[in-house]
């Protein structure tokens, strides 16, 4: 393998993961973040047993599971407390679990497993990629290369994707998030991601995310539904109203937010991209900038670590950098196809305003989950392993091994 001179644009988890592993392949790796201070965006997240495979791989996996919280079941409701989904990861195997986690939790460890860190071009923009001569430029002007690959992972709102590649589809989602980190206290699920619907108009989860370093206290990620046009409307209605909005739904969901306000809640937005092609040339996308796709299937994290993965197997497998790509976006989108087709068409069943189409999910989604084909299916699609309509992705023995003993411990 030889070792090569990259350019990566972007330091979330695509990016970092990317810097880690590359990095200790021997590549000079040159990471270029616009933010003046590189941290964590969001509260948290569920890592998938796939995206944990990958930390395992990097050696992180007991740090990881020091700091998460063990997911063994998802669960969602009506506020009657009629059960719309139930899910658990034994369905597949005892051994198996998610973690939730801080987004503070992983970019810490992610950031002290890549020496380079000190050293990343921060409140650096890139606005334009020259493919023939693989350089790249800054917002201020300036050129920055040459380089043997440059790897865009600048996220899902991609400024740079379309000069990679022309996106088949590219669009906002209309519905967003309300986020926030709030203190696990004395909440009874303590392994469970928790949901309550109202129809398919509102949505309030609660999952269990561990502490993260220099904060040992257990929280949980608040995550409220609406739509991105009343991300105004909501602040200018008022906490109070919001508060009363929140205890006719879930009153103990209300007890967690505490004093919790407008500036502790965080808004999120998502984009659905289906770039028609990941890499041109020796330019290529990793993470959410060649797969955006709503966040209903939890994947996000996941994804992004295993590209970054693939990319450096890839890599390794060819010496010649464009067929490396070639095989790794290969690879790579047989894997994703599938959760972009579910995230499109399970999105409107939890996130719309079709009352009817909510209504048959609250009378179908619990018993397919019951049925035996219908089950193996949405636990492949839930933990990372569906690979097309019928495949799976198998995990490797040892890290099976590994996860059940970092359980016990």
């Amino acid at each position: 393998m030889t070792p090569r001179h990259i350019a990566i644009v972007g330091y979330g988890t695509a990016g970092q993961a990317a810097a880690v592993l590359l990095s200790r392949d021997g590549h000079r790796v040159e990471v270029f973040e616009q933010a003046p201070q590189p941290g964590p965006v969001g509260a948290g997240f569920l890592l998938q047993p796939t995206g944990l495979q990958v930390l395992w791989s990097m050696g992180l996996l007991d740090a990881a599971l020091a700091h998460g919280a063990p997911v063994r079941r998802l669960y969602g409701e009506t506020p009657s407390g009629r059960g719309v989904m139930d899910m658990r990861y034994s369905g597949l195997d005892a051994r198996l679990r998610g973690l939730g986690m801080q987004r503070g939790a992983l970019f810490t460890l992610l950031a002290q497993a890549w020496p380079g860190f000190d050293s990343m071009h921060r409140g650096t923009r890139i606005a334009a990629i020259d493919g023939g001569t693989h350089r790249i430029r800054d917002a201020e002007g300036r050129w920055h290369g040459r380089f043997d690959m440059i790897i865009v992972a600048d996220g899902s709102a991609s400024a740079l994707r379309s000069q990679v590649a022309v996106s088949g589809l590219d669009r906002p989602y209309p519905w967003g998030a309300l986020w926030c980190l709030v203190p696990r206290g004395d909440w009874p699920w303590r392994d469970e991601l928790r949901q309550r619907y109202v129809a398919a108009r509102r949505m309030i989860g609660l999952l269990p995310v561990g502490t993260r370093p220099g904060d040992d206290t257990p929280r949980l990620s608040f995550f409220w539904s609406m739509r991105t046009a009343e991300f105004d409307a909501w602040r200018t209605g008022g906490m109070a109203a919001w508060r009363d909005e929140v205890r006719a739904i879930w009153p103990e969901a209300l007890d967690l937010l505490g004093e919790a306000s407008e500036t502790t809640l965080a808004r999120a937005s998502y984009r659905d991209a289906v770039p028609r092609r990941w890499h041109r040339g020796r330019v290529v996308l990793l993470g959410d900038a060649a797969h955006a796709m709503s966040p209903q299937l939890g994947q996000g994290v996941n994804m992004a670590l295993m590209d970054a993965l693939s990319l450096r197997d890839a890599l390794r497998s060819h010496d010649d950098i464009e067929a490396a790509l070639a095989v790794y976006e290969r690879e790579r989108r047989r894997h994703v196809r599938v959760y972009q087709f579910w995230s499109r068409w399970l999105t409107p069943l939890f996130q719309s305003d079709r009352d009817l189409v909510a209504r048959l999910r609250d009378a179908a989604f619990l018993p397919m989950g019951r049925m035996p084909g219908g089950r193996g299916h949405m636990l492949r699609v839930l933990s990372g392993t569906q690979h097309g309509l019928f495949g799976r992705l198998g995990l490797q023995g040892g890290f099976i091994e590994a996860l059940a003993a970092g359980e016990e411990a």
